[in-house]
């Protein structure tokens, strides 16, 4: 700064100002100063202008890196933060770096308000700072939440499938992922109120365990008409498993997942799947933070523990992992 100020022959606060673009220095000041850092290669500093600030004016998020519809819902929450003249800290769940240190690493760098991506297991964020979570919350803990209905959404999906002329239809679980217990209960209440009989396979979110879900299928010779898959990830692995062993789908099986994440939409895949809305989640999330922010972390909120939630519905994407049953 004091570089840029002897080159455009003005103080080191004149300079400061026009940096800032702060009111007082004349036009003539300005235009000498933005020269002067312009042929200097001056940057400001703005690491040193946040701790000279009050407020940060950063959201902290924290994702799991493995997860693509984490990318999604990063993608808008940049967009929707900086609608809200805010900018974002991201810091990732990765394998031997925890929630807890991801969480602690966003409050190290002044993060006004914390956004959770997929399951909470931090049962309070440090700092006394306000959280949304986007997605199911852990037991106990108090923090606003923007999700949506899962159960719905596998409701929908065997729905779709039972007009198809599937009977036989298997659901893989997604263990104590986030929204997978709500999935698994729609799933089971759509069969049942069909008068089908409910068949859950343990398993995960991941694409090995769609893969697993198959080989397990086919070593029992209980190959279903039907399988919905806990989310878009597992259903990558059951559609790739199936064709390796050369079954049709969706002429033999056909496949449902949940999310609508990017892979979903290739063209190669054109999975069907349960959609949950990105743009909307992540705007909601927005939302919630700032709202508390403006609050003074003072707001009561809606629900017995001081938490706000808001539910968003889900839409089933018919492509083409599902047909008629054979």
């Amino acid at each position: 700064m004091l570089d840029v100020a002897r080159r455009a022959g003005v103080s080191r606060a004149t300079a400061s100002l026009v940096i800032r673009d702060a009111a007082g220095p004349s036009e003539a000041s300005r235009v000498k100063v933005r020269a002067a850092a312009d042929e200097l290669g001056y940057r400001p500093d703005v690491a040193a202008q946040l701790l000279r600030s009050r407020s940060s004016r950063l959201l902290g998020v924290m994702f799991r890196a493995a997860d693509p519809f984490h990318a999604d819902l990063v993608e808008h929450i940049y967009a929707a933060a900086e609608a809200a003249g805010y900018d974002v800290v991201l810091s990732a769940v990765v394998s031997g770096r925890d929630e807890r240190r991801a969480v602690d690493a966003l409050v190290a760098s002044r993060c006004e308000a914390i956004i959770l991506l997929g399951g909470i297991e931090v049962d309070e964020v440090g700092g006394g700072l306000p959280a949304v979570g986007i997605g199911r919350r852990a037991a106990g803990s108090a923090f606003d939440g923007v999700y949506t209905d899962d159960g719905a959404g596998t409701r929908s999906a065997v729905e779709h499938l039972v007009a198809l002329g599937h009977r036989r239809i298997v659901h893989l679980d997604g263990g104590a992922a986030s929204g997978a217990a709500e999935r698994r209960a729609g799933y089971q209440a759509a069969m049942r109120g069909h008068g089908l009989a409910p068949t859950v396979i343990a398993g995960g979110f991941a694409e090995s365990d769609g893969a697993e879900c198959v080989r397990r299928l086919l070593a029992a010779g209980e190959l279903p008409t039907a399988i919905v898959a806990g989310n878009d990830q597992a259903a990558v692995g059951v559609v790739v498993e199936l064709r390796r062993a050369g079954v049709d789908v969706p002429g033999q099986v056909s496949v449902v997942g949940f999310d609508d994440s990017r892979a979903a939409r290739l063209a190669h895949l054109d999975l069907t799947t349960v959609r949950q809305d990105a743009a909307e989640l992540a705007r909601g999330a927005v939302r919630l933070a700032v709202a508390r922010l403006g609050e003074g972390l003072r707001g009561a909120g809606d629900g017995q523990d001081g938490s706000r939630t808001v539910e968003l519905a889900p839409h089933l994407v018919v492509r083409g992992t599902t047909g008629p049953v054979a």
